[in-house]
């Protein structure tokens, strides 16, 4: 992936097929990225984020996506992407074609610390990674932003006072 021109729908962050980790430290990073290219992920198709990459390019993002890019939650994910870097996480954005690549990948960023994994799909962006302590989920929406209880939106789980009823 060429990160110099990221794919993006109606100007928020979408690599689709791809799957986006985020790492607490360099040093997380590097050690997953070793063992994915001896699973046969090649270099050239990885992209690599600095925290300051990446809130960059989620500044960006927020100030010139289309209305119509709120409709899911790209725009959410960019707004966690942005948290996630501006506490010090570094990413890397992984090929991942099918449920089998996804499940390698994710399992290695698993093994690695990673905070957060998504897969991105045409139409669905799946966790990869399970988040929160067992708090029910609440239901996500452009508003809203992400499920508070993961690890993304504010970085911190509440507690189950603090969570919106049905």
């Amino acid at each position: 992936m060429d990160k110099t021109r990221p794919p993006e729908s109606f100007g928020a962050f979408k690599p689709v097929n791809h799957v986006v980790i985020a790492f607490p430290s360099e040093e997380a990073l590097e050690a997953a990225l070793q063992d994915l290219r001896r699973e046969g992920v090649e270099a050239e198709q990885v992209a690599r984020y600095r925290p300051e990459e990446m809130m960059a390019q989620a500044d960006r993002e927020l100030h010139e996506a289309s209305p119509v890019a709120a409709v899911g939650q790209e725009l959410n994910l960019v707004r966690a992407h942005r948290e996630l870097a501006q506490a010090g996480h570094h990413f890397l954005v992984v090929p991942a074609k099918g449920s089998e690549d996804a499940g390698r990948v994710a399992r290695i960023a698993r093994e690695h610390g990673a905070t957060r994994a998504q897969r991105y799909g045409r139409m669905i962006i799946e966790e990869l990674i399970e988040v929160g302590e067992g708090l029910p989920q609440v239901a996500e929406s452009p508003a809203r932003g992400l499920d508070a209880q993961t690890r993304s939106g504010e970085e911190r789980t509440p507690s189950p006072s603090s969570v919106p009823r049905r």
